[in-house]
């Protein structure tokens, strides 16, 4: 038996998310082979739901690979019809870094100077602002300001 165990109604919606998927993985005609295994393996953890083809006539062989598969991937079988076989595992989440006391990096901005005379083209000059700068709005490159620090009541409630 596979580890993950679905109800019927939670079976469908996979079902459902599946309908418009294409094959990822193929089965060809030396049947499950370890290399197979690993491609369904980082196809799953890729998508968490992926469509198999088997290319074998015999329906008995495809029932068994599917169950081979959900037992190996620790996956749930969703469906087999025809020569389509569904998985699906729940995929893991990422844990992203965030580093608090990184700056923004540099960025090109273009800053458009209108003429005094009304018939002349603005002129385009291209800036390039830094992390810890800011543009003003006459267009001209500024520090940021320092952050302003906590009132006492607010950092009483972060305590």
């Amino acid at each position: 038996m596979p580890a993950i165990q679905l109800t019927p109604a939670q079976r469908k919606v996979h079902r459902a998310d599946a309908h418009h998927l294409d094959p990822i993985v193929m089965i060809g005609g030396d049947g499950l082979t370890p290399a197979v295994t690993k491609e369904a393996e980082a196809a799953l953890k890729a998508h968490g739901l992926i469509k198999v083809r088997v290319f074998s006539d015999d329906r008995a062989a495809r029932e068994a690979m599917l169950a081979t598969l959900a037992d190996e991937l620790d996956a749930a079988p969703i469906q087999h019809i025809g020569k389509l076989l569904v998985l699906w595992r729940p995929k893991v989440e990422k844990v992203k870094e965030v580093d608090e006391n990184r700056m923004p990096g540099p960025r090109d901005v273009k800053v458009l100077k209108y003429s005094k005379r009304g018939g002349q083209r603005p002129e385009i000059k291209t800036l390039r602002v830094l992390g810890n700068q800011r543009l003003t709005p006459g267009g001209t490159i500024k520090r940021a300001k320092p952050p302003r620090p906590l009132s006492a009541k607010k950092r009483n409630q972060a305590d």
